[in-house]
């Protein structure tokens, strides 16, 4: 049975941080607001994973989990079939997201007062960890050339001081949407051959790109750099699963592994037997199936928010090549970000992501979300059009 993405799912009063939070940060009631913020989908999953999650309850014994076998099958299998990469399934450790997998490695990999690299404006809860840990993020900041984020290995090579440690990638790129080439993966991986870091690349993303783009695996596109790198993944973006709490490390070299999963060990972390079933269920080919018709659909919501906010003076939505998370710069209209913010969540009663979060380049941005059915895509650009009217 396939999803139906235009059905209107109502998730307030379920304890959902999109729907439920959006008040408590934004002021934006979720009787008559949008939730465009929270990087989560407003679709259920495939059937296969719905069937999966009812046979455990019907069995009702939940009890420690302990094999891994056929997990590590089908994350295998997802890779080799989706993204032509085949890792060997030892390679595996499972970690309770793929933020939790990040901090795992900045742990594992360096110490208080070191330098971790990020290259800005990018997914906010690097920014987060990274201080958590007591470690310095080190902004390396992309240049946004005519709307198309590049990197800029001279400006970065510059900002290199030694205590350095860790890069963290982020491919897909989040927020700006690009995915990154076998060409530039290298030159990442050329860096932090350069500057003696450990290579984190977060690929949770992986799966949602638009026609006329491919995504490269960065052990694919450089496996040079295996003695220093560490891929992180999930199912949660990809089939909207985020409350399954497990994510993947998959980590080639032996000495890397080793050190992550002593860093796994010293903390207690083990395995969520809901969300290693619910992977099971969803990296398979009626996964596969449900992806692409998902993709399709998304598309379809990209042109409409696209659309929509370019029709609006002095902004510009950066050109998606991957992700479901429209990134729009206003700094054309000349508003200040708090008048921005005024006519987005309080006029528009539209809840999203502020662009200063993302750190450096992100000062005049807004983040919007448009996973979700497109008639609430298309009343979020109505509103927005009526909210920025007196531009016209």
């Amino acid at each position: 049975m396939s999803t139906n993405f235009d059905e209107i799912i109502d998730r307030r009063g379920t304890h959902s941080s999109k729907w439920d939070a959006m008040e408590g940060h934004y002021g934006v009631s979720p009787k008559d607001g949008i939730p465009m913020w929270v990087a989560d989908m407003d679709f259920r999953p495939p059937q296969a994973v719905q069937d999966k999650l009812e046979a455990m309850v019907a069995h009702g014994v939940y009890g420690y989990f302990g094999d891994a076998s056929a997990t590590n099958a089908a994350v295998a299998w997802w890779m080799k079939e989706r993204h032509g990469w085949e890792i060997e399934e030892s390679w595996i450790r499972y970690t309770p997201g793929v933020v939790t997998g990040a901090a795992l490695a900045i742990h594992a990999f360096s110490d208080p007062g070191d330098g971790i690299v990020v290259m800005s404006p990018v997914y906010h809860a690097f920014g987060r960890i990274i201080r958590a840990a007591r470690r310095v993020p080190v902004e390396c900041e992309l240049a946004n050339r005519g709307g198309r984020y590049e990197m800029d290995f001279e400006a970065w090579d510059a900002q290199m001081t030694g205590h350095e440690k860790v890069l963290l990638l982020c491919s897909p790129h989040n927020p700006g949407g690009r995915v990154w080439s076998a060409e530039e993966l290298r030159a990442v991986a050329d860096f932090c051959q350069r500057h003696d870091l450990i290579l984190v690349s977060d690929e949770i993303h992986q799966d949602i790109v638009f026609p006329g783009h491919s995504f490269v695996a960065a052990d694919v596109a450089a496996p040079e750099a295996r003695d220093r790198l560490i891929v992180l993944g999930a199912t949660s973006k990809t089939f909207n699963l985020a409350a399954h709490l497990v994510g993947h490390a998959i980590i080639p070299d032996d000495r890397l592994r080793a050190r992550y999963t002593a860093a796994m060990g010293g903390l207690g972390i083990g395995a969520n037997a809901f969300g290693m079933n619910m992977i099971e269920a969803a990296y398979s080919p009626e996964g596969a199936e449900w992806v692409d018709a998902l993709v399709d659909y998304l598309d379809g919501n990209r042109r409409v928010i696209d659309e929509g906010l370019n029709s609006l003076p002095g902004v510009q939505s950066v050109p998606l090549e991957a992700t479901y998370l429209a990134w729009a710069d206003f700094k054309g209209t000349g508003m200040d970000h708090e008048e921005l913010l005024r006519r987005v969540e309080k006029e528009a009663k539209i809840a999203v992501n502020h662009g200063p979060t993302f750190g450096k380049g992100g000062e005049t941005f807004l983040r919007f979300n448009f996973a979700t059915p497109r008639s609430r895509v298309i009343a979020a650009v109505e509103r927005l059009q009526l909210a920025f009217g007196d531009l016209q």
